[in-house]
């Protein structure tokens, strides 16, 4: 069995859940092929055991024990061990084909989740995107599970079909037309047991969702006095999905109940009908004891239609929430126009090139530490955002923001992430060992890891773990403080060591001694490299070689901190205007550095105030 998960996954259809389900069948062709094939002689070995039993009861009836007799006794035995290896082998091929189709289906989501940024999340519920991983992508693999059985279970009641009728037309035209018509009665009860599903389905998404929206916002919760309405909200949520459940239970049951109570009455009924044709001479004993074999035989085929339907019904719900996943927009581009190979299309960018928001007129020169400034701290954070290609709008944004001369939608995407990173002010961590968090391109020594730690400020956060570098991280980095995390957040992304740095407010969730600290030392650190900061606080600014002022989406104004203070008119207004929010003003109406006072939130901000955490003042 070659290892799982495979390398990559491919590129699914996404127009319909049958063109889905085809694509995984032909990416693992060759397995289906080779279970159906085992299958087949699985079920005609099956099939071949009431003929030769009919034929050995009617040569020893008229032989007595003779040689013939003693070849088919063999002859079955040799059927039967043919059909004890087939059942085995096959068996293998069935779990092999059910753990690929869903690992697949599991890591698609996966993939494509990592890459849509938070599109995934404006699109649909958290308890969705994780049902389709936990759930769905089961439900594909079930498929590939019984489909070997099926298609084997299709030819051998061909094969039967001509037996039967070759030997009585009577009774092989009852057997062949009856149990259709039983396959249609239980059919019946499957449309029903399909929306029952799929509102259990829906309804268990639903909890999911309220489940982890309650786990992530518990903090909050307690400190506001809502824990008992949210369990309230949880406990309703839960009877519902509950309730759905009974009732996909109720139709479950009942078909269980006539896929045994109809085959066995049609079962009774063959035997009855063959005895009287066998005492009437129209067939012999051999051949009633056949045609018993074949009619028990046939309700095997029969429960693997049945359970192939209920399968293939579970599957299409599945993979209809699946495609609704993997149709959320990649964030960068549109694969067709934005590859997500290594390397560029028709264009390269060399190294040590600006970058230039064409939109706004920013132009981020190469091997500089720049400072983004804005009245409205959205307007820089969608900027930082455009020229990383994490933003919604980045089909059409793509064009506009050039590497080099380059336009982005010219670069690969893994070229453009490989170049550019953009650290978020909000950070996400997430469980494992402290190291591997950190290290996400997997190329950083121990050493190497400490001055990013030391470049962060992040000491205390190795001091707060047990084993260090090797210390467990909570989910969510949740033992951390706000600050933690975010300096956490900011070593990682010095680590990737991009030829440009993006950081949206690395330091809005610290104290003013912590932050000029780490101004100084990410000044130091990324010098000589291209950085663009996001920030409005003096104790910043006064550290970058370059800041840039925004306004109404276009550059204002351009220099040092100090030279925007003291230079045009109304530049140095709208600068004062913006920079005297984070800090008080001196005599001459300048920011006076190293004084912090709150400055607004944002939906950019991690933190809503700039007061100090506990913790923070126990690290300064």
């Amino acid at each position: 069995m070659r290892p799982l998960p495979s390398a990559h996954p491919g590129t699914p259809p996404l127009t319909s859940a049958p063109a889905y389900l085809w694509w995984v069948a032909r990416r693992q062709g060759r397995l289906v092929l080779g279970g159906a094939a085992v299958g087949v002689v699985a079920a005609v070995s099956q099939a071949a055991m009431p003929f030769l039993l009919g034929r050995l009861v009617d040569t020893g009836l008229s032989d007595g024990l003779s040689r013939s007799l003693l070849v088919g006794c063999l002859l079955l035995l040799a059927v039967g061990l043919v059909q004890v290896v087939a059942n085995v082998v096959g068996h293998r091929l069935e779990v092999e084909n059910w753990l690929r189709a869903a690992f697949r289906t599991s890591q698609l989501v996966g993939h494509h989740v990592s890459r849509t940024g938070d599109a995934v999340t404006a699109e649909l519920p958290t308890g969705e995107v994780v049902a389709t991983v936990a759930s769905d992508s089961l439900r594909v693999g079930e498929v590939f599970f019984v489909a070997a059985r099926f298609i084997g279970g299709v030819v051998a009641y061909v094969m039967v079909a001509f037996l039967l009728l070759n030997s009585s037309v009577t009774l092989g035209v009852a057997v062949l037309v009856g149990l259709p018509a039983v396959a249609a009665v239980l059919a019946l009860l499957v449309r029903p047991l399909q929306r029952r599903q799929s509102v259990q389905r829906e309804a268990a998404g639903r909890l999911t969702t309220l489940g982890a929206d309650t786990v992530s916002g518990l903090r909050i919760l307690r400190g506001i006095g809502g824990e008992e309405v949210f369990t309230a909200r949880y406990r309703e949520q839960s009877q519902a999905v509950r309730r759905a459940g009974v009732r996909v239970a109720h139709t479950q049951s009942l078909l269980d109940a006539m896929q045994t109570l109809l085959p066995g009455l049609f079962l009774a009924a063959v035997v009855w009908f063959g005895a009287r044709l066998a005492i009437t001479g129209e067939i012999t004993p051999g051949q009633l004891v056949t045609f018993y074999g074949y009619a028990a035989f046939l309700t095997e085929p029969l429960t693997a239609a049945t359970q192939a339907v209920q399968v293939m019904t579970r599957a299409l719900v599945g993979v209809k929430k699946i495609l609704r996943v993997l149709r959320v927009p990649v964030t960068g581009g549109d694969p067709e126009n934005l590859p997500s190979d290594e390397g560029v299309r028709g264009s390269t960018a060399s190294a040590g090139a600006d970058l230039v928001d064409i939109t706004s007129g920013l132009v981020l020169h190469a091997g500089r530490v720049t400072a983004l400034v804005s009245a409205d701290p959205d307007e820089t954070a969608r900027i930082a955002t455009r020229v990383g290609l994490l933003g919604r709008e980045h089909l059409q944004d793509a064009p506009r923001v050039t590497l080099g001369g380059v336009p982005l939608d010219e670069l690969g995407l893994a070229e453009v992430r490989r170049r550019i990173v953009v650290a978020e002010s909000t950070p996400q961590l997430f469980t494992g060992v402290l190291r591997d968090e950190l290290d996400v391109r997997d190329h950083a020594r121990g050493e190497v890891l400490m001055r990013a730690l030391a470049t962060a400020d992040a000491g205390d956060v190795l001091d707060s773990l047990p084993d260090g570098l090797d210390g467990l991280v909570a989910e969510k980095g949740r033992s951390f403080s706000g600050g933690q995390r975010q300096r956490v957040a900011l070593a990682r992304a010095l680590l990737t060591e991009p030829e440009v740095l993006v950081l949206v407010e690395p330091t809005s969730a610290v104290d003013a001694h912590t932050e000029a600290r780490i101004a100084q030392r990410l000044a130091q650190a990324r010098s000589g490299r291209t950085t663009v900061i996001v920030s409005a606080s003096p104790l910043v600014l006064d550290r970058v070689d370059d800041v840039v002022l925004v306004a109404d989406g276009v550059v204002q104004g351009r220099g040092t901190h100090r030279e925007l203070l003291d230079g045009d008119a109304r530049v140095a207004a709208l600068y004062r205007a913006v920079v005297s929010r984070t800090g008080p003003q001196t005599s001459n109406g300048a920011p006076a550095t190293g004084t912090v006072i709150p400055r607004p939130a944002t939906p950019f901000t991690h933190e809503h105030h700039r007061e100090e955490d506990p913790r923070e003042a126990a690290h300064r």
